[in-house]
């Protein structure tokens, strides 16, 4: 597939023309909607037709919650190789908690696609947020993890999972080694069902790295302990941070870099953002928060705001900067130059695929461009 830039006096009609690709297929990739405005700056998806990869075959999950538009997994089902639903918890003493809207209508919409449904494993707290006390009950506890894993094992072929995902994370530096532990018990017991233990990785650059997200993940331990692993190489620009791009290039290269020397490659996916933040400035840290937005959405608000698109090199990453209601703004996202600067890095390192968080909106563009330049590995 080719990619195009928007340029002033630019329309739909005079870029199909310029390119031969025919508008329902520009309208179609790029999810423009009527009447088919565009931002100077945007990049467009051009073509739609035979594949051109080089016979690479990649793994692609997406997570997805359960509230999920039928229509939108629909679209996505058919590019990914396994869909982590999030997510199951569970208490202090091993008891597993399930989500609370039913995941039965996920697991069998992927299995009808030839999809692995991941039951996904987190430590939410009553707050909703992630509970590292919570993790250090269960880790350290024998009795809650033989009941947590007695639990997994009967659920899985009982509901039509297909693996576990574990995404743990503010793991304390002292149960670094219990919980390495506790995802090799998972896998044994998980593997004698016939199907594979992944785990989420913290966006580690070094072994000491210090800060609670990563001290209590050790890349060489979860390599062993689990059959795959997920780098969550995103969220530098995050809620509460300041104004930069979500998923900047040479950070993520610095973690794949590092991840690779304590982690056989072919067991590493690559995390993808599938949203973008848009800040409203002044940025006040400890007051400013940002608002998630979905990629074509972010085109939309610049189209809106007559905003021109601007691409950062360094992050291989597209931004605007726009003012409504007499308040200045800051977005970064994503794009099919920002996706194919990250795809390049997959057979680069000899990754074995993609991991998106989340789809839960549709960014059509971004499956057709995955799909024209990998296999996507079906089971």
């Amino acid at each position: 597939m080719e990619l195009y830039i928007v340029r002033p006096g630019d329309t739909v009609d005079s870029i199909a023309r310029e390119t031969g690709t025919p508008v329902d297929s520009l309208i179609y990739a790029n999810q423009l909607p009527y009447p088919y405005r565009l931002a100077v700056g945007q990049a467009l998806l051009l073509s739609i037709g035979p594949s051109r990869n080089t016979g690479r075959s990649v793994a692609a999950a997406g997570y997805a919650y359960p509230f999920i538009s039928r229509y939108v997994l629909e679209e996505t089902l058919p590019y990914l190789t396994e869909l982590p639903v999030f997510s199951y918890g569970f208490t202090a003493d091993g008891v597993l908690v399930p989500p609370l809207l039913p995941d039965a209508p996920l697991i069998e919409a992927a299995l009808a696609q030839n999809v692995n449904p991941i039951l996904t494993l987190t430590p939410f707290g009553p707050d909703g947020q992630f509970s590292n006390y919570l993790i250090t009950q269960l880790i350290n506890n024998p009795a809650a993890t033989r009941q947590l894993i007695r639990e997994l094992t009967a659920l899985l072929p009982e509901k039509g999972y297909r693996g576990v995902d574990i995404d743990f994370e503010f793991i304390l530096a002292e149960d670094r080694e219990a919980f390495a532990a506790f995802t090799a018990a998972v896998r044994q017991a998980v593997n004698a069902l016939g199907y594979p233990v992944s785990v989420a990785l913290a966006p580690k650059t070094s072994d000491d790295q210090q800060g609670l997200l990563y001290q209590g993940k050790d890349y060489g331990l979860l390599g062993e302990a689990a059959d795959f692993a997920l780098l969550m190489t995103y969220e530098w620009g995050y809620t509460y941070g300041p104004p930069m791009a979500v998923a900047p290039l040479d950070k993520v290269r610095q973690v794949v870099e590092y991840a690779v020397t304590r982690i056989a490659p072919g067991k590493l996916s690559l995390g993808i953002p599938n949203y973008g933040y848009d800040w409203t400035l002044p940025y006040v840290r400890g007051q400013s928060k940002a608002r998630t937005i979905g990629n074509v959405e972010a085109v939309q608000i610049a189209i809106q705001n007559n905003a021109v698109i601007q691409f950062d090199e360094t992050a291989q990453s597209p931004y605007f900067t726009y003012t409504a209601e007499g308040r200045s703004h800051e977005v970064w996202f994503e794009d099919v130059r920002s996706l194919a600067a990250k795809f390049a890095l997959i057979p680069e390192y000899g990754l074995r695929g993609a991991g998106y968080w989340q789809i839960m909106q549709l960014f059509r563009a971004n499956w057709l461009l995955l799909a024209d330049t990998f296999w996507i590995r079906k089971t």
